[in-house]
C-alpha cells in the first residue's frame, strides 16, 4: 500500500487533477442547471399559456367550477376582480392575487410571485392574462404555476452534484493509479538503492524497458554505482598497498634493530644505523606523498606566478646528481603561470621515475606548440631509454601505489605515488600528463597552457 504524502508527486498530481476536474465539473454543472432552470421556467410559462388557451374558448359561458387540467390552479376574474370561475381547489376562495389596474391596451400578460398566494400553499407565480373578447369588458385568467429556481429542480441539482462527484472521483482514482503505476520503477530503484551497502556494491537497480526517462535514470544510477564500486575497490587497493608499503620498511627496520640488540658486540652499528635511516627516509617519502595527495584532493589553492619553464627545468636538472646521462633540448622564453613549487615537484617525480628505469640516457625537451584552440601550449617531454611501458598499462601507472610487476625489482625505491601526484599537479594547472609512443623506452609528455612572456624575458 503506497504511503500517502501530501508533498509526494503522486499526491500532488492526484490533488491537482481532482481540483481541475472538480472546477470543470462545477462549471459544466452550473451551465447545465441554468439550462435546466430556463427550460423548467419555459415549461411553467407554457402551462400558464395552456390554461389560458383552455379557458378562453368557454369564457362566454363559464361554469362556476372549471375542470382540472395539467396547467395548475386557475381563477377567472371579472372587471371588478370577482372570482366568477375556478378550478376545484380554489372554489369559494378569494382571488389568488390582485394586480394593479392597467389600461386595456397595455400589459396583456403580467405575473407576480407570492408566498403563498391566497388559497394556496407555498410560493407560486401567478400569471394573469387578459381576455378582451368578453362582452362585459376585460376579464382576467389567473393561472398559478410553481416557482422555478435557477437550477430547475432538486432532481436536476442532485443529478449534477452526483455526476460531478462521480467524475471527479473517477478522475482522481484513475490518475492516482496511473501515476502509481508510472512511478513504480522509481519505487523499485529507491528500494534497491536503500538496500545497497558497502558490502553489496555489486548490486544494481532494475532497468525498466518501456519508459525511456526511467530507463535513463536507472542506467545513470547503475553507472554511478559502477563508478562507486570502482572507487571503493580502488580505495581498498590503495589502503592495502599503502599498508604494505608502510609495513615493509617498518618490518625491515624492526628486524635490523632486533638483530643488532641480540648481538650488540657483533653488530656494525654505523651500517645498521645507515640501513635504518634509509628505511626512515622511505617512510618519510611515502608519508610526504600521502600528505601531498591529501592536500591536492582537498583542492588546496595554488600560488601562481609567471615562470620561464626552461629556467625552472634547468634549475632542477642542475640541482640533481644523476647517475644517467641527461640530454637537454630546452627552448627559452616558454612562460607559464604556475605554482613553482608544485611544477618543480612534478619535474622531480618525472626525472626520478626516468632515472629508475633508464638504461643509460634521459632526454628532456621543451618547446611551445599551438595545439590548443585558445592559445599555445608548453610541451615538456621526459624520455628514457629503458624497457618502456606497454600501451595497455599507460593509464594504469597513474593509479596510486601502482608499480608494474615487470619493474617492481627495479622500482623498489619508488613509493608508487610519484606519477599520480605529477598528473594531479598537471591537471590542477589545466594541463595534461600522458605517455606516448617512442622508439625506445617511456616518453612522458606534459602540456601546460602558456602566457605572454613578461618584459625582460
Amino acid at each position: 500500500m503506497p504511503n500517502w504524502n501530501r508533498s509526494s508527486l503522486r499526491a500532488r498530481t492526484t490533488s491537482a487533477t481532482a481540483a481541475v476536474a472538480a472546477l470543470v465539473c462545477i462549471g459544466f454543472s452550473v451551465l447545465f442547471l441554468m439550462f435546466a432552470g430556463s427550460k423548467e421556467t419555459d415549461d411553467a410559462q407554457a402551462r400558464a399559456t395552456a390554461g389560458w388557451a383552455r379557458v378562453l374558448p368557454i369564457s362566454r359561458h363559464l361554469p362556476a367550477v372549471l375542470p382540472d387540467g395539467n396547467d395548475g390552479p386557475i381563477q377567472v376574474l371579472d372587471t371588478r376582480n370577482r372570482v366568477v370561475a375556478a378550478t376545484p381547489k380554489l372554489v369559494g376562495k378569494p382571488p389568488m392575487a390582485i394586480f394593479p389596474p392597467t389600461p386595456p391596451d397595455r400589459d396583456v400578460r403580467t405575473q407576480r410571485t407570492l408566498c403563498p398566494p391566497a388559497g394556496l400553499k407555498g410560493c407560486m407565480t401567478i400569471v394573469s392574462i387578459k381576455i378582451y373578447t368578453h362582452p362585459e369588458g376585460v376579464w382576467l385568467i389567473d393561472v398559478a404555476i410553481p416557482v422555478v429556481p435557477w437550477y430547475g429542480s432538486s432532481t436536476m441539482l442532485l443529478l449534477a452534484i452526483g455526476v460531478s462527484v462521480l467524475i471527479t472521483t473517477m478522475m482522481a482514482v484513475g490518475v492516482f493509479r496511473a501515476v502509481g503505476k508510472t512511478l513504480a520503477p522509481v519505487d523499485a530503484i529507491r528500494t534497491e538503492l536503500a538496500e545497497i551497502t558497502a558490502t553489496g556494491l555489486d548490486r544494481r537497480v532494475p532497468v525498466p524497458g518501456n519508459q525511456a526517462e526511467f530507463k535513463f535514470l536507472a542506467e545513470t544510477a547503475n553507472g554511478t554505482l559502477d563508478r562507486l564500486e570502482g572507487a571503493y575497490q580502488q580505495l581498498r587497493r590503495f589502503t592495502s598497498d599503502a599498508s604494505h608499503d608502510l609495513r615493509s620498511p617498518i618490518t625491515a627496520m624492526r628486524t635490523q634493530v632486533e638483530e643488532a640488540l641480540m648481538h650488540p658486540d657483533d653488530t656494525d652499528w654505523p651500517q645498521t644505523t645507515t640501513a635504518v635511516l634509509a628505511g626512515i627516509e622511505r617512510l618519510q617519502a611515502i608519508v610526504t606523498d600521502l600528505l601531498t595527495l591529501d592536500r591536492m584532493d582537498a583542492n588546496a589553492p595554488l600560488t601562481r606566478e609567471p615562470t620561464d619553464l626552461a629556467q625552472l627545468v634547468s634549475a632542477e636538472l642542475d640541482r640533481r646528481t644523476p647517475c644517467k646521462q641527461i640530454v637537454r633540448d630546452l627552448r627559452p622564453n616558454v612562460v607559464i603561470t604556475c605554482d613553482r613549487l608544485r611544477i618543480t615537484r612534478l619535474l622531480a617525480n618525472l626525472l626520478d621515475n626516468a632515472e629508475r628505469h633508464a638504461t643509460s640516457q634521459i632526454t628532456v625537451t621543451l618547446r611551445a606548440d599551438t595545439v590548443r584552440a585558445d592559445g599555445s601550449t608548453a610541451t615538456l617531454e621526459v624520455i628514457d631509454d629503458g624497457a618502456g611501458i606497454a600501451a595497455e598499462h599507460r593509464e594504469k601507472v597513474f593509479d596510486r601505489f601502482t608499480r608494474l610487476d615487470a619493474s617492481r625489482n627495479r622500482d623498489a625505491g619508488g613509493t608508487g605515488l610519484g606519477l599520480p601526484i605529477a598528473r594531479q599537479i598537471a591537471q590542477a594547472h589545466q594541463g595534461t600528463l600522458t605517455i606516448q609512443d617512442s622508439e625506445r623506452g617511456a616518453r612522458f609528455v606534459l602540456r601546460l597552457p602558456v602566457c605572454d612572456p613578461a618584459p625582460g624575458h
